[in-house]
């Protein structure tokens, strides 16, 4: 984009997609995997960052953030109960913390996925989607971009969040690039998105910016954008989208960017039922790369896939991030074979197969815009 023109995913793109071993995750049965919150489904996982990008530790443990609801019903209702969930790691032993916020802080009526970075003062700065608005009788699909500034309190052996912090919107669509995502009925998946703050300092110049999961018109409907916002004069300001999805997929989510010898690596997940046609490519973490923050971004092993789900288990895992040291965190999502569609089966039936924790990690090589994924040591 360094011409002032985003990047574009084409169907030229993903004609060059095949599975192969570098690219596909191991299989997993997704129920069988450990639940690290009792009663509670799991997903959408992000470490709480250093300015610098790396991850926050507090008497030896990492401190992370996830989405989380109770185990009742039908797992694709967790959306409508969301909420952020405060974890602390050691190793590969987990710690729930409990909510991030208190009850009702949130503008919304639950709380979708973001990011979030530990300021030198001791608060943190989160930066996550409200979804709905507060006190609605039933949920609607209005997202906006929320930060919150709480104080980081780490008191002995406890680890939490203040209270008392402002939830104040820093960022929405503006309906000109960026399409209103303000829809009454809908269902993840098949809404427009303003969505997924992804926070990003960029090491060239020291500014901040923000990713966002966005959507722009494409002839009779949307398709899927990467937005850009950064800081002025103390205000986030909408820039032009780094990437498009020109007409092959509407939902590019949880966007975000690494520096890894000198390049940028823009990567972000979508489901296979996001394609057009739906099921055209495989749900997979999918990733560009380019010199500096606003490109030229070239896709990665010439599709742009980066890992994907395996043929036998399409929908396994999902929602995938990528630490600066290659390491790949994602969920347990469900154990369903080809042919299956269980965000649609009975209730029963999906939560049986159901993994709603977090996924064995992964880690990439990568060798300038050629990625392998292999099984994480760690």
């Amino acid at each position: 984009m360094s011409d002032g023109r985003p990047a574009r995913w084409t169907r030229r793109h993903l004609d060059l997609l095949a599975e192969t071993g570098a690219v596909t995750v191991p299989v997993i049965d997704p129920p069988s995997l450990p639940r690290i919150l009792p009663g509670h489904y799991l997903w959408d996982l992000w470490p709480i960052q250093e300015e610098d990008g790396s991850t926050s530790v507090i008497g030896g443990r990492e401190l992370w953030m996830a989405l989380s609801a109770p185990a009742l019903g039908h797992p694709e209702e967790r959306h409508d109960q969301a909420r952020i969930r405060l974890l602390a790691r050691y190793g590969e032993e987990w710690t729930d913390l409990g909510n991030a916020f208190a009850d009702g802080a949130s503008p919304g009526s639950r709380e979708w996925s973001g990011s979030a970075v530990r300021r030198p003062d001791g608060t943190v700065s989160v930066f996550y989607t409200a979804a709905g608005r507060r006190g609605e009788a039933r949920p609607t699909f209005a997202q906006s971009v929320i930060e919150t500034r709480p104080a980081l309190i780490a008191d002995g052996g406890r680890i939490a969040l203040g209270r008392d912090a402002d939830h104040r919107e820093v960022l929405r669509s503006d309906g000109r690039m960026y399409l209103p995502a303000d829809e009454s009925e809908g269902a993840p998946g098949r809404i427009r998105a303003f969505r997924d703050p992804g926070w990003f300092r960029d090491p060239a110049d020291g500014r901040d910016h923000l990713l966002v999961a966005a959507s722009t018109a494409w002839e009779d409907g949307f398709t899927g954008a990467i937005a850009l916002a950064g800081r002025r004069a103390g205000a986030w300001v909408l820039q032009p989208p780094l990437l498009v999805a020109e007409g092959v997929n509407h939902e590019l989510e949880r966007p975000h960017v690494i520096v890894h010898e000198s390049r940028y690596y823009l990567f972000f997940s979508t489901q296979r039922h996001g394609f057009h046609p739906a099921g055209s490519a495989p749900t997979g973490l999918y990733g560009f790369a380019a010199p500096s923050l606003t490109g030229p971004y070239e896709p990665l092993n010439g599709s742009g896939l980066v890992l994907g789900n395996p043929s036998a288990r399409p929908d396994q895992t999902y929602a995938w991030l990528v630490l600066p040291d290659l390491q790949v965190v994602g969920f347990a999502n469900y154990g369903s074979e080809p042919g299956m569609d269980l965000r649609f089966a009975e209730a029963e039936r999906a939560r049986a197969a159901f993994g709603g924790t977090i996924a064995p990690a992964l880690r990439l090589t990568v060798d300038g815009l050629t990625t392998t994924v292999v099984p994480s040591a760690r």
